[in-house]
């Protein structure tokens, strides 16, 4: 067995270490330019077309990551840049469910507990108790309900905040009001406190966080981006903020990575930055859900986290 590497940004020595140790029968090689030989299996992140073109023989394409826009994105483009028939694959957990729910629970309690405001008294230097908010008045809302979504809503609703969620289709999670397709959302957006996106990136979910979005959302929400930044539209982000709409917003995706020096969001004192590492995988736990998905493939078993392309996710 065959597999090619290719990651533009990562240290490669710890991955192959680990796919190697996880995957002993295969033959791991890091992709180079003009490296047309034979492989069964590719592990990629946003790869130059050529990585994966002409390859006939590959039977399934490993996206590093829980997103896939990028490389979805890139065959819009070329369609002869994956074969007929291969399967395309997303990392389902690799430990970011985990990282998901430790960001999100902790801004969530950061804004809850009135931090921000703090902060903000504590750079005026003023000394002043707040009102305290209540459980029943923060109502979080989570557009997108998969894998990540489901378990930061779940994690959220533990600590006693009515959560809801908005998706595609009706969702049955405990604890979570779910609301689902185009219909619904107004419904979902109302009286909404605390949004949280982790929605796939799809044509239909670019610019969703909009300015008549934000508008229909409870008075001094706050924002929390975890997705990508073409779901959000910055300047109605920036309008929300100063007509008060939006109380706050913590930012770690953007629609320009790293972030332009010039952006406002830079210098606005109600907006948090983050440097896209909301969830990031993990060596060792990617490469044994690699391992795993792989023998079912070679053994002909139903797998999960494979990726429709006609979807997007």
């Amino acid at each position: 067995m065959d597999i090619i590497f290719y990651h533009p940004a990562l240290t490669v020595d710890n991955w192959l270490q680990e796919l190697k140790q996880a995957i002993p029968q295969a033959r791991i090689r890091q992709w180079t330019k003009d490296d047309d030989a034979a492989a069964d299996y590719a592990l990629v992140w946003n790869p130059p077309v050529e990585v994966l073109r002409q390859r006939k023989n590959l039977k399934a394409v490993f996206v590093l990551g829980a997103g896939v826009d990028a490389i979805l994105n890139k065959f819009q483009q070329y369609p002869d840049m994956l074969a007929p028939g291969v399967s395309l694959y997303r990392l389902e957990d690799t430990g970011m469910v985990q990282q998901m729910q430790e960001y999100a629970v902790s801004q969530v309690l950061h804004w809850f507990r009135r931090f921000d405001d703090y902060q903000l008294q504590k750079m005026a230097g003023k000394w002043l108790p707040l009102d305290e908010y209540r459980h029943e008045e923060f109502t979080v809302g989570l557009l997108g309900a998969g894998v990540l979504g489901s378990k930061v809503a779940e994690s959220l609703a533990a600590w006693g905040f009515p959560v809801r969620c908005w998706s595609r289709s009706k969702k049955n999670y405990a604890g979570v009001s779910s609301y689902a397709g185009d219909e619904e959302l107004s419904a979902f957006l109302s009286g909404t406190r605390v949004l949280i996106n982790l929605l796939p990136n799809t044509p239909q979910t670019t610019g969703i966080i909009n300015q008549s979005l934000l508008n229909q959302l409870a008075e001094g929400a706050y924002v929390l981006n975890l997705a990508r930044g073409a779901h959000l539209i910055e300047t109605d982000l920036l309008a929300a903020l100063a007509s008060g709409r939006v109380k706050g917003a913590m930012l770690d995706v953007f629609a320009k990575e790293p972030l332009p020096a010039d952006s406002p969001l830079w210098r606005h004192p109600r907006v948090a930055i983050t440097p896209h590492i909301a969830a990031m995988s993990r060596p060792d736990e990617a490469a044994a859900f690699i391992a795993r998905t792989i023998a079912l493939i070679e053994e002909g078993t139903p797998t999960t986290g494979e990726v429709s392309i006609t979807r997007g996710y």
